[in-house]
């Protein structure tokens, strides 16, 4: 079976993690530390802040921004659900904004004509690590003077041109960005998540946040030469990430041009071998973006079954997930209050039938690449056949 992703690990991580177990300090502490400093460089950021994973951070990004009860969150519907459960977290009421037409994130036109007084702030997603067009939803949010968060999930490693150069996603060029560690994202803490931002406040209130709000840490505490006694002055969250997670991460991190540079060639393989096939759609990047491919997709040709195009491939031994789910859909989001965007939500909704994810990590050798276009080709003539029958 060749699995849609595999994390790329060796014994560098697991010596970093026996490092830390063998430590005796295996909660946050000195590993995540030096994981926030070294995050933080990698992605030209003043402030980094680690937590249990992008969820939390997505959250704690939304409270920090002021997003309270009643308030409206412009963000895609295209994107895992938890873009949008955090902002019910808050209390708030997600705006879902269609995405461009054939490609996979925000219109920037349709969030503009989405906004109302209402508006709390704007939650972007650099999908699948595509980056959106952040220098246009920089510009709408700095005009309409609401927070910026970018949920930067999948985009670690992703880079776009902006003001002469290019810069890495996470800088930020928004207030906040929100990454993700989990297993099938392109760098791994097991599960995991980072806060980047420019500002000071906001980092020290993500500090706050991840540690139930607790005045003096406890890292402080046990290196204290006086009986301390901390206080808790707000309600606060269990957010942290453990020294275990954050050593494996920052392994990982040294790892990361490595790996982009790997997913980088993979998918321009897919593209070579897949430009040909009829009807079948392939993601176009910017000429101001370089994904890292967290994930790379094809559009199915309108008429084809996807789900029956994904079974016909598992039967051969390639896994694939169907495209990125539409929040608004899922049953939870027929029992909690939302709404559709200027525009209505066609592109999303074509996205989530048609599109289905191919495997792509950097352990995908040449055969098994070669395999994946095959068996993919004679999936969707065999439903051609079937549909004609």
């Amino acid at each position: 079976m060749i699995p849609i992703t595999r994390p790329w690990v060796d014994q560098r991580e697991e010596e970093a993690v026996c490092r830390v177990l063998r430590s005796g300090w295996i909660t946050q502490g000195p590993e995540v530390a030096r994981f926030e400093s070294e995050f933080a460089e990698a992605v030209h950021a003043p402030h980094a802040c680690a937590v249990s994973n992008c969820t939390a951070a997505l959250h704690m990004a939304l409270l920090a921004a002021g997003v309270s009860e009643g308030d409206h969150v412009i963000t895609p519907s295209y994107s895992f659900i938890a873009t949008a459960n955090a902002i019910r977290y808050c209390g708030a009421i997600p705006i879902f904004v269609d995405i461009e037409s054939g490609g996979c994130n925000v219109d920037p036109v349709k969030l503009e004509d989405s906004i109302t007084p209402l508006t709390r702030a704007i939650l972007c997603v650099h999908q699948m690590g595509m980056p959106c067009d952040l220098q246009a939803i920089v510009e709408i949010a700095k005009r309409r003077a609401l927070p910026l968060i970018e949920d930067a999930a999948c985009a670690v490693g992703s880079t776009i041109f902006h003001n002469g150069q290019w810069q890495p996603i996470g800088k930020p060029l928004g207030d906040i960005a929100c990454f993700s560690f989990h297993p099938r994202k392109v760098i791994t803490t097991g599960e995991g998540g980072m806060l980047t931002t420019r500002s000071r406040e906001y980092d020290a209130e993500f500090r706050l946040l991840r540690q139930h709000s607790m005045t003096v840490p406890d890292t402080i505490r046990h290196s204290s030469p006086e009986v301390t006694f901390e206080s808790y002055e707000d309600l606060g969250y269990n957010h942290r990430m453990t020294d275990m997670a954050a050593a494996l991460g920052r392994v990982q991190l040294s790892r990361l041009p490595e790996i982009v540079a790997t997913r980088r060639a993979l998918a321009e393989r897919y593209r070579l071998m897949l430009e040909d096939v009829p009807g079948l759609g392939l993601p176009q990047e910017p000429e101001w973006a370089r994904s890292n491919w967290q994930s790379f997709w094809v559009r199915l040709p309108a008429a084809v079954d996807q789900k029956h195009v994904m079974q016909r491939m598992l039967d051969k031994g390639v896994a694939t997930r169907r495209g990125i789910m539409c929040a608004h859909l899922e049953p939870a989001y027929a029992k909690t209050p939302w709404i559709a965007g200027a525009g209505g939500l066609r592109w999303s909704e074509s996205a989530q039938r048609q599109c289905i994810l191919l495997p792509l990590f950097p352990g995908l050798i040449e055969s098994e690449q070669e395999l994946v276009a095959q068996v993919l080709k004679g999936a969707l003539v065999a439903e051609s056949h079937r549909m004609a029958s």
